[in-house]
């Protein structure tokens, strides 16, 4: 599910996504919506192969910490990992590796911020909110 509001995408969420959105009650289905055609036809270029990076407007709310976690997230280059800790240590809280890694399951942009580009410390497949063979999947698509 992708969800914008009138100038930018905040939120791209799978099926039984762990932490989904709360829709307002005025919440509408609009599948012209500019954002979310630009979103969709990027995504699908990704999927396909044919893209490594997204110019789709993107905004995001969360907590100071949060919004760090995820700006270090969406600097992480396609095709490459990091793990919780040097994430954590790249958002100047090197202890906070739990709190980093709770960051990371929030993200409210999977894909577009590439929350699934981090991993184990050990390079293990840990955690995701779309589920760990969406994680799996997406990593095979940039060749990890």
């Amino acid at each position: 599910m992708l969800v914008a509001n009138s100038t930018h995408l905040v939120g791209i969420y799978f099926p039984n996504h762990k932490h989904g959105p709360k829709l307002p009650r005025d919440w509408e289905l609009n599948p012209g919506h500019p954002i979310l055609r630009q979103t969709g036809e990027e995504i699908q270029e990704y999927l396909d192969g044919k893209r490594t990076s997204f110019s789709v407007p993107i905004s995001f709310e969360g907590t100071g910490f949060q919004q760090e976690i995820w700006r270090q997230i969406a600097r992480i280059p396609f095709g490459q990992t990091i793990s919780y800790s040097e994430l954590a240590r790249r958002a100047n809280a090197p202890k906070a590796v739990r709190a980093a890694g709770a960051a990371t399951g929030r993200n409210p942009l999977s894909i577009i911020v590439p929350c699934h580009r981090v991993v184990g410390k050990n390079g293990s497949m840990t955690g995701f909110a779309g589920g760990l063979d969406r994680k799996k999947s997406l990593l095979k698509i940039e060749g990890r």
